[in-house]
């Protein structure tokens, strides 16, 4: 890989060497704030590890190509940055409104670096500390600069956690906990005066022995496997029947200005020819996952952005690798919807598939993570984690003989389409907004019903 930080003009045709990694982060009510976001180099040689500059300024540069609000949203995005890119240009292919930069552990502190970070305060940049584990010298020199600590819960004994909360927040500063896994973790770290926080624990299940999907879920499966098994209208509009908040909702979706039609559509049988099914399956799957609280009606669900994106990516990727098969493809959405039920429902996996019917490979993929759809699956929930398997990642691409610059187009297209997904947005277009085109060589199925 040539030398990036000594050519500024060069990045753009290296960005699809590049994995990335998505991290949410939530506040206190649990409402997604923004993510961290971490490039892997796609070589696995040590060069790309070992040099600091080279990668740092890598990944600063293909954010910028690839436009923050494609990955992020409208949210903020959290950003690693060393020593060497603080000090270089580099930097300013960043929105200072838009980024959150965390200085890494292993960052010297000199004079130069705090007087640089002081005019990058100045230009309207604001910092985190990144895995604060305790207190120190060079933290306090770089504590009135910066607005954000990040703590690895992980690293930490819970006694010193409340000892180093209470100091940072006697220096007025944010406490954001990384690595929080289980929900005693969470509930530990608001207790200790948190803010933030980032992990995976909001999508993991609370099993709760001998729980039933609530009624309306249980219809909304039943009629996702129906539209996957390709039955009769008939069939789907007598299980929406089933539902009547659920046949309501669907009336009124038809009827917003956004189909223009002049008459009244009032039966289902209408509402569906109307809307189509494949907009109806998507309308379903979101649905699942949007906020049930009324309180928070117009907020954007963590767990249903992450299985929205998880979905829009194995579509992706099924119509990369297969493509014209369009029942693959729509398949391998309903496998990244459904991998993440289990945590929606509060129960096991095994649980929920023993109270709806799947075919047999979607059923392997969810358990086993076996199959086509399973190696989609896993592949794609490697890119979700910190601490990324580059080694496991080449491997199922090399299985699906997908190359790291198609799933790299995939996983920004998915970003950004997931993004676009938000309750607020279910009631006027059936959860799907105006996108760009996908990427050369994928198929587009939102449009065609």
């Amino acid at each position: 890989m040539s030398d990036q930080s000594s050519d500024q003009s060069t990045p753009a045709h290296h960005a699809l060497d590049f994995f990335l990694a998505r991290q949410p982060i939530l506040n206190r009510e649990q409402d997604l704030i923004g993510y961290e976001l971490l490039f892997r180099s796609a070589a696995f040689g040590p060069a790309n590890v070992k040099d600091g500059v080279t990668a740092t300024a890598a990944v600063i540069a293909h954010a910028s190509e690839l436009g923050l609000s494609n990955v992020i949203g409208n949210l903020q995005g959290f950003i690693n940055v060393d020593a060497a890119v603080l000090m270089s240009d580099f930097i300013y292919f960043l929105p200072a409104d838009k980024v959150v930069l965390e200085i890494l552990e292993t960052v010297k502190v000199t004079p130069e670096l705090v007087a640089r970070v002081r005019e990058l305060v100045k230009a309207g940049y604001v910092f985190a500390l990144d895995d604060v584990v305790a207190e120190s010298e060079e933290i306090e020199e770089l504590l009135p600069l910066v607005k954000i600590i990040k703590i690895d819960v992980m690293e930490v004994d819970p006694s010193k956690l409340l000892k180093l909360s209470v100091h940072f927040k006697r220096a007025q500063k944010e406490l954001l906990a990384e690595k929080v896994e289980t929900l005693q973790q969470f509930n530990d770290c608001v207790t200790f005066g948190f803010d933030y926080f980032q992990g995976y624990y909001f999508a993991k299940p609370m099993i709760l022995q001998g729980k039933k999907l609530e009624a309306s879920k249980m219809v909304i499966m039943h009629l996702l496997t129906l539209l996957v098994r390709n039955v009769d209208n008939g069939e789907i509009v007598r299980y929406i029947k089933r539902d009547v908040a659920l046949s309501l909702t669907l009336l009124r979706l038809v009827n917003t200005p956004v189909y223009g039609f002049q008459k009244f559509i009032d039966s289902l049988g209408q509402a569906l020819i109307v809307l189509g099914r494949r907009q109806l399956k998507r309308w379903l799957q979101i649905l699942l996952f949007a906020n049930t609280d009324k309180e928070k009606a117009h907020a954007m669900s963590p767990l249903m952005i992450l299985a929205a994106t998880r979905g829009k990516m194995l579509e992706l990727i099924a119509a990369k690798i297969r493509p014209g098969r369009r029942k693959m493809s729509e398949m391998a959405f309903t496998v990244g919807i459904m991998s993440l039920v289990d945590a929606l429902f509060g129960m096991s996996m095994e649980s929920v598939l023993r109270q709806i019917t799947v075919s047999t490979e979607i059923r392997e993929a969810l358990l086993r993570r076996t199959g086509f759809y399973g190696m989609a699956l896993k592949l794609v929930e490697c890119t979700e984690q910190r601490d990324q398997d580059q080694v496991e990642m080449q491997r199922l691409l090399d299985e699906l003989q997908l190359s790291a610059d198609d799933f790299f187009e995939a996983e920004k297209y998915a970003f950004e389409w997931g993004n676009s997904i938000s309750t607020n947005n279910i009631g006027q277009q059936g959860g799907m907004m105006p996108m760009t085109p996908p990427p050369d060589g994928y198929i587009d199925d939102d449009d065609d019903d």
